[in-house]
């Protein structure tokens, strides 16, 4: 074995296991021959190099079998398929999370000059697994609440519900399985709550809400206040512009920002934890000849400050276009026909620590051809597991 193969060994038994060993086992002690540690390294292996479920991860371990021997102890060899199913169904998917948190955060390494002045983005936002859905037995397709640190492009949580409509009560236990110190927080209009403001507030954290008709007083206050105010481009307010011009994809996209203190006679805002500005997000683009535009409106504890205002909105778009789209393109999230609820759970978490892990290789291949080459090569596979290129 080679001294960087050897490194690499070392990582992996090392460093990652360990973030296993405090997860308590959910299996009976009767014929158990499989360590819990590799089970997960292998199923966490397999579904980086494109296994899509418990039979395919089973395969995919067979035939890396001499690569897996070196990494780990498989005192009795490669597991079957039952073992990887039976483990992601019994594992509890917040102590499951919560291992991988650690171990990729441990992975980030900021320098000190990194951190100084440095505020984590969280983005949450759900997305349904459309295929999940058992009509015989009742259940519609699973919905699973997902943060994502924006600007790192890392899975924090996720917590799993029934329905969309359960979104707004599954924020808060995501809240408070996440570490939010100091981090901005941003949600979509369905997150838009009383008590999630205070919730965010309380936690030492900052928020940026996008408001829609489901808080119609506090909506209609904050659309007038800004069409009172464009009329005359704000002569009797103070307010922080920020404007950006954007080319790509056959068509040029231009979005103004605009932030301005909660004025003091705004009466629906004091029902509102840490409110400090409203804002609003204007998008202009024209396509096929076509003029397009759309307003957003956004109420904040953030103080007054354009360009911040207009990076976290923006940065709360990642969770579309860098999460949820790439589940769907990379892992074809939507095909996955799991039917119990904490495997399916497990298994979406699994597609989601993978992504980050791919995201932060700084290969310049595509999401869905490092997952091919990480297939093809195991060497490629325990780079992006370890986050160290040779």
């Amino acid at each position: 074995m080679s001294t960087v193969e050897l490194a690499v060994t070392q990582e992996l038994t090392g460093n990652i296991v360990h973030y296993f060993d405090q997860l308590k086992d959910p299996r009976s002690n009767i014929n158990r021959l499989h360590l819990l540690g590799d089970v997960i390294v292998i199923a966490i292996c397999g579904v980086l190099a494109n296994a899509d479920g418990p039979s395919a991860i089973a395969e995919w371990a067979r035939l890396n079998a001499d690569g897996l021997q070196k990494h780990l102890a498989l005192p009795h060899g490669i597991p079957k398929k039952d073992t990887y199913r039976r483990v992601l169904s019994l594992l509890k998917p917040n102590d499951f999370q919560a291992c991988f948190v650690q171990w990729i955060e441990s992975l980030e390494g900021l320098s000190d000059e990194q951190k100084e002045g440095y505020r984590k983005q969280i983005a949450i936002d759900g997305k349904a697994l459309r295929r999940s859905h058992d009509k015989k037995n009742g259940l519609g397709a699973l919905f699973i609440v997902s943060a994502w640190a924006s600007d790192q492009g890392i899975s924090l949580g996720q917590v799993a519900t029934e329905e969309k409509s359960n979104e707004i009560t599954a924020i808060p236990k995501l809240l408070n399985e996440i570490n939010i110190d100091e981090a901005i927080i941003t949600i979509d209009a369905a997150g838009c709550q009383k008590n999630i403001a205070q919730q965010i507030v309380s936690g030492n954290a900052d928020y940026v809400l996008a408001l829609k008709g489901n808080q119609p007083k506090l909506y209609e206050v904050v659309q007038k206040f800004f069409l009172d105010h464009l009329e005359d481009d704000f002569a009797r307010c103070p307010v922080s512009r920020y404007e950006e011009t954007e080319k790509g994809h056959g068509r040029q996209e231009q979005r103004i920002y605009y932030q301005a203190t909660v004025p003091v006679d705004f009466d629906v805002g004091h029902k509102w934890a840490g409110l400090k500005t409203i804002g609003t997000a204007i998008r202009m683009y024209e396509q096929d000849g076509i003029h397009h535009s759309d307003v957003r409106y956004y109420i904040s504890s953030l103080r007054r400050k354009g360009e911040l205002f207009a990076t976290t909105v923006r940065g709360h778009w990642a969770i579309e276009n860098t999460l949820h789209w790439s589940l769907d393109m990379t892992y074809r999230e939507d095909e996955s026909r799991v039917r119990n609820r904490i495997f399916a759970n497990n298994l979406s978490w699994l597609r989601r620590i993978t992504l980050s892990l791919i995201k932060k290789h700084p290969g310049k291949q595509s999401n869905v051809m490092k997952r091919r080459m990480a297939g093809w090569n195991i060497d490629y596979l325990m780079q992006i597991l370890t986050g160290k290129t040779t």
